[in-house]
Protein backbone atom coordinates (compact mmCIF):
# COMPACT_ATOMS: atom_id res chain seq x y z
CA UNK A 1 0.00 0.00 0.00
CA UNK A 2 1.16 3.54 -0.74
CA UNK A 3 0.20 6.85 0.78
CA UNK A 4 -2.00 9.29 -1.10
CA UNK A 5 -3.09 12.85 -0.41
CA UNK A 6 -6.47 12.60 1.29
CA UNK A 7 -8.98 15.08 2.72
CA UNK A 8 -9.97 14.23 6.29
CA UNK A 9 -13.71 13.82 5.74
CA UNK A 10 -13.20 11.72 2.62
CA UNK A 11 -10.55 9.58 4.31
CA UNK A 12 -12.85 8.88 7.27
CA UNK A 13 -15.70 7.91 4.95
CA UNK A 14 -13.58 5.61 2.81
CA UNK A 15 -12.06 4.02 5.90
CA UNK A 16 -15.59 3.25 7.14
CA UNK A 17 -16.47 1.66 3.79
CA UNK A 18 -13.34 -0.49 3.91
CA UNK A 19 -14.07 -1.46 7.52
CA UNK A 20 -17.28 -3.12 6.33
CA UNK A 21 -19.87 -0.41 6.94
CA UNK A 22 -23.08 -1.79 5.41
CA UNK A 23 -25.44 1.13 5.97
CA UNK A 24 -25.12 4.89 6.36
CA UNK A 25 -27.88 7.32 7.30
CA UNK A 26 -27.18 11.02 7.70
CA UNK A 27 -28.05 14.63 7.04
CA UNK A 28 -25.67 17.25 5.59
CA UNK A 29 -24.09 19.78 7.89
CA UNK A 30 -20.82 21.68 7.48
CA UNK A 31 -17.95 20.96 8.14
CA UNK A 32 -18.59 17.22 7.66
CA UNK A 33 -20.72 17.23 4.49
CA UNK A 34 -17.97 15.77 2.29
CA UNK A 35 -18.14 12.63 4.44
CA UNK A 36 -21.82 12.18 3.60
CA UNK A 37 -21.17 13.01 -0.05
CA UNK A 38 -18.47 10.35 -0.34
CA UNK A 39 -20.72 7.75 1.27
CA UNK A 40 -23.53 8.67 -1.15
CA UNK A 41 -21.48 7.47 -4.10
CA UNK A 42 -19.37 4.68 -2.59
CA UNK A 43 -22.14 2.86 -0.75
CA UNK A 44 -24.38 2.76 -3.83
CA UNK A 45 -21.42 1.70 -5.95
CA UNK A 46 -20.89 -1.31 -3.67
CA UNK A 47 -24.57 -2.24 -3.42
CA UNK A 48 -24.80 -1.12 0.20
CA UNK A 49 -27.34 1.17 1.88
CA UNK A 50 -27.12 4.97 1.81
CA UNK A 51 -29.95 7.30 2.71
CA UNK A 52 -29.97 11.04 3.23
CA UNK A 53 -32.62 11.42 5.91
CA UNK A 54 -34.94 14.39 6.32
CA UNK A 55 -33.27 15.35 9.60
CA UNK A 56 -30.71 14.25 12.15
CA UNK A 57 -33.54 12.93 14.33
CA UNK A 58 -34.70 10.67 11.51
CA UNK A 59 -31.14 9.61 10.68
CA UNK A 60 -30.27 8.39 14.17
CA UNK A 61 -33.49 6.37 14.41
CA UNK A 62 -32.75 4.75 11.04
CA UNK A 63 -29.31 3.91 12.41
CA UNK A 64 -30.97 2.36 15.46
CA UNK A 65 -33.16 0.15 13.27
CA UNK A 66 -30.28 -1.01 11.06
CA UNK A 67 -28.14 -1.76 14.11
CA UNK A 68 -30.93 -3.84 15.63
CA UNK A 69 -31.00 -5.83 12.38
CA UNK A 70 -27.30 -6.58 12.87
CA UNK A 71 -25.80 -4.31 10.19
CA UNK A 72 -22.53 -2.48 10.61
CA UNK A 73 -24.01 0.99 10.54
CA UNK A 74 -22.90 4.55 11.10
CA UNK A 75 -23.89 8.17 10.85
CA UNK A 76 -21.94 11.42 10.90
CA UNK A 77 -22.78 14.99 11.80
CA UNK A 78 -21.48 18.13 13.44
CA UNK A 79 -22.22 19.71 16.79
CA UNK A 80 -25.86 20.95 16.45
CA UNK A 81 -26.73 17.77 14.56
CA UNK A 82 -25.32 15.60 17.34
CA UNK A 83 -27.46 17.57 19.80
CA UNK A 84 -30.56 16.61 17.80
CA UNK A 85 -29.56 12.94 17.91
CA UNK A 86 -29.31 12.74 21.70
CA UNK A 87 -32.59 10.92 22.36
CA UNK A 88 -31.90 8.30 19.71
CA UNK A 89 -28.34 7.87 21.01
CA UNK A 90 -29.72 7.09 24.46
CA UNK A 91 -32.19 4.56 22.97
CA UNK A 92 -29.28 2.88 21.20
CA UNK A 93 -27.30 2.73 24.45
CA UNK A 94 -30.33 1.35 26.28
CA UNK A 95 -30.77 -1.35 23.63
CA UNK A 96 -27.07 -2.34 23.55
CA UNK A 97 -26.69 -2.33 19.79
CA UNK A 98 -23.34 -1.42 18.13
CA UNK A 99 -23.25 1.93 16.33
CA UNK A 100 -20.45 4.23 15.13
CA UNK A 101 -20.97 8.01 15.05
CA UNK A 102 -18.52 10.54 13.60
CA UNK A 103 -18.71 14.07 15.04
CA UNK A 104 -16.77 16.74 13.13
CA UNK A 105 -17.01 19.56 15.66
CA UNK A 106 -17.80 23.19 14.77
CA UNK A 107 -17.94 26.39 16.81
CA UNK A 108 -20.84 26.95 19.17
CA UNK A 109 -23.03 27.22 21.16
CA UNK A 110 -26.13 27.48 19.00
CA UNK A 111 -25.61 27.45 15.26
CA UNK A 112 -22.25 29.08 15.93
CA UNK A 113 -20.08 28.91 12.82
CA UNK A 114 -18.40 26.32 10.61
CA UNK A 115 -14.92 26.84 12.06
CA UNK A 116 -13.09 24.08 14.00
CA UNK A 117 -13.79 23.66 17.69
CA UNK A 118 -13.56 21.16 20.53
CA UNK A 119 -16.73 22.37 22.21
CA UNK A 120 -18.46 18.97 22.02
CA UNK A 121 -16.20 17.34 24.62
CA UNK A 122 -18.86 17.45 27.33
CA UNK A 123 -21.61 16.54 24.88
CA UNK A 124 -19.98 13.30 23.75
CA UNK A 125 -18.29 12.22 27.00
CA UNK A 126 -20.78 13.40 29.63
CA UNK A 127 -24.20 13.98 28.10
CA UNK A 128 -24.52 11.91 24.93
CA UNK A 129 -28.11 11.24 25.95
CA UNK A 130 -30.22 10.74 29.08
CA UNK A 131 -29.43 7.96 31.53
CA UNK A 132 -26.36 6.34 33.04
CA UNK A 133 -24.17 5.39 30.11
CA UNK A 134 -21.02 6.39 28.27
CA UNK A 135 -20.12 5.85 24.65
CA UNK A 136 -16.51 5.03 23.82
CA UNK A 137 -15.03 8.26 22.43
CA UNK A 138 -11.92 8.24 20.22
CA UNK A 139 -10.14 11.47 19.25
CA UNK A 140 -7.63 11.31 16.36
CA UNK A 141 -5.10 14.07 15.75
CA UNK A 142 -4.02 13.13 12.20
CA UNK A 143 -5.81 11.87 9.12
CA UNK A 144 -3.91 8.58 9.29
CA UNK A 145 -5.04 8.12 12.87
CA UNK A 146 -8.63 8.93 11.89
CA UNK A 147 -8.48 6.27 9.16
CA UNK A 148 -7.11 3.69 11.60
CA UNK A 149 -9.71 4.60 14.23
CA UNK A 150 -12.65 3.91 11.94
CA UNK A 151 -11.81 0.21 11.77
CA UNK A 152 -11.14 0.20 15.52
CA UNK A 153 -14.45 1.98 16.19
CA UNK A 154 -16.49 -0.68 14.38
CA UNK A 155 -14.57 -3.48 16.10
CA UNK A 156 -15.09 -1.95 19.56
CA UNK A 157 -18.77 -1.32 18.85
CA UNK A 158 -19.21 -4.98 17.92
CA UNK A 159 -17.08 -6.29 20.78
CA UNK A 160 -19.01 -4.47 23.49
CA UNK A 161 -22.34 -3.93 21.72
CA UNK A 162 -21.99 -0.23 22.39
CA UNK A 163 -21.83 3.22 20.84
CA UNK A 164 -18.49 4.50 19.63
CA UNK A 165 -17.86 8.13 18.73
CA UNK A 166 -14.96 9.24 16.56
CA UNK A 167 -14.57 12.97 17.18
CA UNK A 168 -12.55 15.41 15.11
CA UNK A 169 -12.72 19.17 14.86
CA UNK A 170 -13.49 20.88 11.59
CA UNK A 171 -9.83 21.45 10.71
CA UNK A 172 -9.12 17.71 10.70
CA UNK A 173 -12.17 17.13 8.52
CA UNK A 174 -11.11 19.77 6.01
CA UNK A 175 -7.31 19.41 5.89
CA UNK A 176 -5.37 17.21 3.46
CA UNK A 177 -2.46 14.95 4.43
CA UNK A 178 -0.65 11.95 2.97
CA UNK A 179 -2.20 8.80 4.45
CA UNK A 180 -2.62 5.10 3.71
CA UNK A 181 -6.01 3.46 3.41
CA UNK A 182 -6.52 -0.12 4.60
CA UNK A 183 -7.59 -2.98 2.32
CA UNK A 184 -11.29 -3.69 1.89
CA UNK A 185 -12.73 -6.04 4.54
CA UNK A 186 -15.38 -8.60 3.83
CA UNK A 187 -18.79 -7.85 5.34
CA UNK A 188 -19.20 -9.65 8.62
CA UNK A 189 -22.11 -12.10 9.12
CA UNK A 190 -25.16 -10.98 11.06
CA UNK A 191 -24.68 -11.53 14.81
CA UNK A 192 -26.84 -14.13 16.54
CA UNK A 193 -28.58 -11.55 18.77
CA UNK A 194 -29.87 -9.44 15.85
CA UNK A 195 -33.42 -9.18 14.52
CA UNK A 196 -33.12 -11.10 11.27
CA UNK A 197 -36.36 -13.11 11.31
CA UNK A 198 -37.00 -15.91 13.80
CA UNK A 199 -36.65 -18.93 11.47
CA UNK A 200 -34.95 -21.78 13.38
CA UNK A 201 -33.82 -19.98 16.51
CA UNK A 202 -35.15 -18.62 19.76
CA UNK A 203 -36.89 -15.26 19.64
CA UNK A 204 -34.64 -12.18 19.93
CA UNK A 205 -35.90 -9.04 21.62
CA UNK A 206 -34.21 -5.63 21.46
CA UNK A 207 -35.74 -2.91 23.59
CA UNK A 208 -34.78 -0.09 25.93
CA UNK A 209 -37.96 -0.09 28.01
CA UNK A 210 -38.11 -1.82 31.40
CA UNK A 211 -41.39 -1.42 33.29
CA UNK A 212 -40.61 -1.36 36.97
CA UNK A 213 -37.69 0.01 38.96
CA UNK A 214 -36.21 -3.37 39.83
CA UNK A 215 -35.97 -4.51 36.20
CA UNK A 216 -34.46 -1.23 35.04
CA UNK A 217 -32.01 -1.18 37.92
CA UNK A 218 -30.96 -4.73 37.07
CA UNK A 219 -30.27 -3.66 33.48
CA UNK A 220 -28.35 -0.61 34.67
CA UNK A 221 -26.18 -2.74 36.93
CA UNK A 222 -25.36 -4.95 33.98
CA UNK A 223 -24.59 -1.90 31.84
CA UNK A 224 -22.32 -0.39 34.50
CA UNK A 225 -20.43 -3.68 34.78
CA UNK A 226 -19.79 -3.58 31.03
CA UNK A 227 -18.66 0.04 31.22
CA UNK A 228 -16.23 -0.92 34.00
CA UNK A 229 -14.68 -3.55 31.70
CA UNK A 230 -14.35 -0.93 28.94
CA UNK A 231 -12.70 1.48 31.40
CA UNK A 232 -10.21 -1.22 32.35
CA UNK A 233 -9.32 -2.37 28.82
CA UNK A 234 -9.82 0.46 26.34
CA UNK A 235 -7.87 3.45 27.65
CA UNK A 236 -5.70 4.98 24.90
CA UNK A 237 -3.23 7.86 25.07
CA UNK A 238 0.04 9.18 23.68
CA UNK A 239 2.99 10.07 25.94
CA UNK A 240 5.43 12.40 24.17
CA UNK A 241 8.75 13.43 25.74
CA UNK A 242 7.49 12.54 29.21
CA UNK A 243 10.45 10.46 30.41
CA UNK A 244 12.14 13.46 32.04
CA UNK A 245 9.40 16.09 31.76
CA UNK A 246 8.90 18.50 34.64
CA UNK A 247 5.99 20.29 32.96
CA UNK A 248 3.23 18.54 31.01
CA UNK A 249 0.86 19.88 28.38
CA UNK A 250 -2.44 17.96 28.14
CA UNK A 251 -4.31 18.32 24.85
CA UNK A 252 -6.24 16.25 22.30
CA UNK A 253 -6.95 16.39 18.58
CA UNK A 254 -5.77 19.47 16.68
CA UNK A 255 -4.85 21.29 19.88
CA UNK A 256 -2.43 18.44 20.62
CA UNK A 257 -0.81 18.82 17.19
CA UNK A 258 -0.15 22.47 17.95
CA UNK A 259 1.03 21.69 21.48
CA UNK A 260 3.51 19.10 20.16
CA UNK A 261 5.14 21.78 18.01
CA UNK A 262 5.42 24.04 21.06
CA UNK A 263 6.96 21.20 23.09
CA UNK A 264 9.51 20.51 20.35
CA UNK A 265 10.53 24.19 20.23
CA UNK A 266 10.98 24.45 24.00
CA UNK A 267 12.82 21.13 24.13
CA UNK A 268 15.40 22.57 21.74
CA UNK A 269 15.89 25.35 24.31
CA UNK A 270 16.53 22.78 27.04
CA UNK A 271 13.17 23.16 28.79
CA UNK A 272 11.92 19.79 30.17
CA UNK A 273 8.36 19.81 28.89
CA UNK A 274 6.28 16.96 27.46
CA UNK A 275 2.85 16.25 26.00
CA UNK A 276 0.15 13.91 27.29
CA UNK A 277 -2.52 13.33 24.64
CA UNK A 278 -5.73 11.49 25.55
CA UNK A 279 -6.79 9.40 22.54
CA UNK A 280 -9.78 7.86 24.26
CA UNK A 281 -11.74 10.78 25.73
CA UNK A 282 -13.91 8.12 27.32
CA UNK A 283 -12.64 6.03 28.94
CA UNK A 284 -10.45 8.94 30.03
CA UNK A 285 -6.82 8.07 30.93
CA UNK A 286 -7.30 9.24 34.49
CA UNK A 287 -4.92 6.81 36.20
CA UNK A 288 -2.09 7.61 33.81
CA UNK A 289 -2.40 11.32 34.61
CA UNK A 290 -2.55 10.53 38.33
CA UNK A 291 0.65 8.52 38.01
CA UNK A 292 2.34 11.44 36.23
CA UNK A 293 1.28 13.83 38.97
CA UNK A 294 2.59 11.45 41.63
CA UNK A 295 5.96 10.64 40.06
CA UNK A 296 7.80 13.28 42.09
CA UNK A 297 9.28 14.97 39.02
CA UNK A 298 6.37 16.82 37.40
CA UNK A 299 5.86 20.33 38.75
CA UNK A 300 2.80 21.50 36.81
CA UNK A 301 0.30 20.91 34.03
CA UNK A 302 -1.03 23.08 31.23
CA UNK A 303 -4.33 22.02 29.63
CA UNK A 304 -4.98 23.53 26.21
CA UNK A 305 -8.24 23.10 24.31
CA UNK A 306 -10.27 24.74 21.57
CA UNK A 307 -13.05 25.50 24.06
CA UNK A 308 -13.49 27.22 27.42
CA UNK A 309 -12.09 24.30 29.42
CA UNK A 310 -14.13 21.10 29.24
CA UNK A 311 -11.47 18.37 29.46
CA UNK A 312 -9.82 20.62 32.07
CA UNK A 313 -12.20 19.31 34.75
CA UNK A 314 -11.24 15.69 34.07
CA UNK A 315 -7.54 16.58 34.21
CA UNK A 316 -7.94 18.40 37.51
CA UNK A 317 -9.82 15.44 39.00
CA UNK A 318 -6.99 13.13 37.95
CA UNK A 319 -4.14 15.36 39.06
CA UNK A 320 -5.65 16.50 42.37
CA UNK A 321 -4.73 19.63 44.28
CA UNK A 322 -1.05 18.94 44.85
CA UNK A 323 0.20 20.53 41.62
CA UNK A 324 -0.85 23.58 39.58
CA UNK A 325 -3.12 22.84 36.60
CA UNK A 326 -3.37 25.88 34.35
CA UNK A 327 -5.62 26.30 31.35
CA UNK A 328 -5.32 28.05 28.01
CA UNK A 329 -8.17 27.93 25.50
CA UNK A 330 -9.35 29.43 22.24
CA UNK A 331 -13.04 29.49 21.34
CA UNK A 332 -15.45 30.18 18.51
CA UNK A 333 -13.42 28.39 15.87
CA UNK A 334 -10.01 29.87 16.73
CA UNK A 335 -7.00 27.53 16.79
CA UNK A 336 -4.17 28.27 19.25
CA UNK A 337 -0.78 28.89 17.68
CA UNK A 338 2.43 27.20 18.90
CA UNK A 339 3.84 30.55 20.08
CA UNK A 340 0.80 31.07 22.29
CA UNK A 341 1.24 27.69 23.95
CA UNK A 342 4.97 28.28 24.37
CA UNK A 343 4.17 31.51 26.23
CA UNK A 344 1.70 29.68 28.48
CA UNK A 345 4.24 26.96 29.30
CA UNK A 346 6.83 29.58 30.22
CA UNK A 347 4.20 31.32 32.34
CA UNK A 348 3.54 28.03 34.15
CA UNK A 349 7.26 27.64 34.85
CA UNK A 350 7.80 31.24 35.94
CA UNK A 351 4.52 33.13 36.45
CA UNK A 352 6.23 36.37 37.49
CA UNK A 353 8.13 36.65 34.21
CA UNK A 354 5.19 36.36 31.79
CA UNK A 355 2.14 38.62 31.32
CA UNK A 356 -1.23 36.88 31.62
CA UNK A 357 -4.15 37.51 29.30
CA UNK A 358 -7.46 38.30 30.93
CA UNK A 359 -10.35 35.79 30.82
CA UNK A 360 -12.34 38.18 28.63
CA UNK A 361 -9.32 39.51 26.75
CA UNK A 362 -9.67 41.15 23.35
CA UNK A 363 -8.13 38.13 21.64
CA UNK A 364 -10.73 35.67 22.91
CA UNK A 365 -8.29 33.77 25.13
CA UNK A 366 -9.36 31.94 28.24
CA UNK A 367 -6.44 31.73 30.66
CA UNK A 368 -6.96 30.53 34.19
Amino acid sequence: MTKELLKGNVAIAEAAVRAGCEAYFGYPITPQTELLEHMSSRMIELGRTFLQAESEVAAINMVYGAAAAGARVMTSSSSPGISLMQEGISYIAGSEVPVVIVDVIRGGPGLGNIQPSQGDYNQVTKSAGHGDFHPIVLAPSTIQEAIDMMGLAFDLADKYRTLVFVVADGSLGQMMEPAELPPMQELRPRPTWSLTGKKDREQNLISSIYLGASLLEEFNRKLQAKLAIIEKNEVRYEAYELEDAEYVVVAFGTAARVAKTAVQTLRRQGIPVGLFRPISLWPFPEQQLTDLADNGRVKGFLVTEMNAGQMLHDVRLAVGRGLPVKFYGRMGGAIPMPEEIETQILNLINPAAQPETTPEGSNGYINR
